[in-house]
């Protein structure tokens, strides 16, 4: 399988991969500054919040297809593929597997297909199933400004909500668009503070986007809209202490489901508050320290998000990647082999120990957040996707003794989309490289050939052969669909 996209933490690549790509990075008042700058709302600030919710309701109604640029579609499209490829090869986890069996008895329904089974279900709890599966490999898209998966939520519901109400793939990749516009723009406001708190960002904001998109499709008027984000912001939920288990997966399966359901109910004219999003005691104050409006809503239109999504090459945390690509570079260019090494010394930011520094993962849930594992299977198998994050693969003996010879120092000076590998042999040489853009970054991204061969990886051996290029060839005409529920129905089972 081939390079694709990227999971960060904390500062990630605002500091390193995003440097000059994302220039509204929110940054946090230092400890000095003695009230908070132009644009940040605390609780001790005494400046009236901008009314946001019925800005971006408003435009959430308004905006026109016309006035999305072609390349935002493009990067649009690129991410609805490489959702589509990710959610297909999850479909045989056990988080799906288990979730699925505890729901199914419950929907009569055979509305809505799911990509790689057979099961049909309602919407809403397709919805929940698919972002479920969509997330479980830990190899979906990244908006590396604020870490969040911008596809799964708001993919998961529009495609589910899409087999019970008939649209074109224009409509839906258009919804898709003005959805993680609100997702990660939700982000921007709201982080670092809010991931720092605890929150899982994706799961979070997520259902703000999924509602935000299913809300369009439903056409909901200007005051349902506002309802929908509203309701939204009252279901918005997701910890990251469940990271390494298969409730890291079921947070994004939720902020799907709980997106939906806001612009249901908010069709029916389901009421809430008209200022969930910044009143007093709404989601942006009970959910940060620190926050800023301004993200929020300036260049609304102008700008899209979604331009500078990444796709992972490798199946881990995104904060990962660069060892990762330097191993297998190293590897490649010096024929190196495990029994070969006595040690693999990396210098990284500290961020990469702070989220990746489980020594001895017992599972393949938990190898996903180790360096240590990441390291060792990249060079004894030369590549990071989904199979080299098994339980099978944590515990091959070959791994588990190369893991030992792994070390790890940090340096802050030290971006986190950048790191320094020097492996050693054990007759004495050493071979040392630097990745100062770590593939799949927005330096350094993925081309559609190569999403497409990760594509391919992930649906062989679940998909039919033909199958899988008749549904990667619709994924990439998606806009040209007469009908966009079609595509779940090409990827599920018969």
């Amino acid at each position: 399988m081939s390079p694709s996209s990227l999971l960060s933490r904390r500062s990630f690549l605002v500091q390193g991969a995003l440097a000059g790509a994302a220039a509204n990075a929110l940054t946090p008042p230092s400890p000095q500054t003695p009230k908070p700058p132009s644009g940040i709302n605390s609780k001790a600030a005494t400046a009236p919040a901008p009314p946001v919710t019925r800005i971006l309701a408003e435009w959430l109604v308004t905006c026109p297809q016309s006035e999305v640029p072609d390349s935002v579609r493009k990067e649009a499209v690129r991410s609805i593929v490489n959702w589509t490829g990710v959610t297909v090869g999850g479909s045989n986890q056990q988080a799906v597997v288990r979730s699925l069996s505890a729901v199914l008895p419950y929907s009569n329904s055979t509305a809505a297909h799911l990509f790689g089974r057979a099961e049909t279900l309602d919407p809403l709890r397709a919805a929940l199933i698919t972002g479920i599966s969509s997330h479980v490999l830990d190899y979906d898209d990244t908006h590396l400004e604020t870490i969040i998966h911008p596809a799964g939520p708001v993919a998961s519901a529009l495609f589910a909500l899409a087999q019970d109400h008939p649209l074109s793939g224009a409509d839906l990749l258009h919804a898709f668009i003005l959805g993680t516009e609100i997702e990660c723009r939700l982000g921007k406001a709201i982080y670092p503070s809010h991931y720092d708190m605890g929150w899982h960002i994706t799961g979070t904001c997520g259902a703000f986007g999924a509602a935000a998109a299913c809300g369009r499709v439903l056409g909901l008027n200007i005051q349902q809209m506002q309802w929908a984000l509203d309701i939204a912001a009252t279901e918005a939920a997701g910890l990251k202490i469940m990271f390494g288990s298969m409730c890291k997966s079921l947070n994004i399966g939720r902020a799907a489901e709980s997106g939906l359901l806001a612009a249901l109910l908010a069709a029916k004219n389901f009421t809430s508050s008209d200022e969930g999003i910044e009143g007093k005691e709404g989601y942006i104050f009970a959910a940060s320290r620190e926050h800023n409006y301004a993200p929020l809503i300036d260049g609304l239109g102008q700008h899209y998000e979604i331009a500078l999504d990444t796709y992972k090459p490798f199946a881990c945390g995104i904060v990962i990647h660069p060892v990762i690509d330097a191993v297998i570079q190293l590897r490649n260019e010096h024929s190196l082999k495990s029994n070969e090494i006595r040690s693999i010394a990396i210098r990284c930011n500290p961020l990469v120990l702070e989220l990746t520094g489980k020594k001895t993962p017992t599972t393949g849930l938990e190898a996903k957040f180790s360096v240590f594992h990441s390291a060792a299977i990249a060079l004894i198998r030369g590549f990071a996707g989904e199979k080299e994050y098994t339980d099978q693969a944590v515990r091959d003996p070959e791994v588990v003794a190369l893991r030992k010879l792994v070390s790890v120092t940090t340096d802050p000076a030290i971006r986190t989309d950048e790191a320094y590998v020097t492996i050693t042999t054990t007759s004495g040489q050493s071979f040392t490289k630097q990745v100062e853009h770590a593939i799949g970054s927005v330096q350094n991204p993925l081309t559609d050939k190569a999403l497409s061969f990760k594509f391919t990886q992930l649906a062989t051996g679940i998909l039919p052969q033909a199958q899988l290029e008749k549904l990667l060839a619709a994924a990439w005409n998606l806009p040209e669909m007469h009908n966009a529920g079609d595509l779940p129905r090409l990827g599920a089972l018969a």
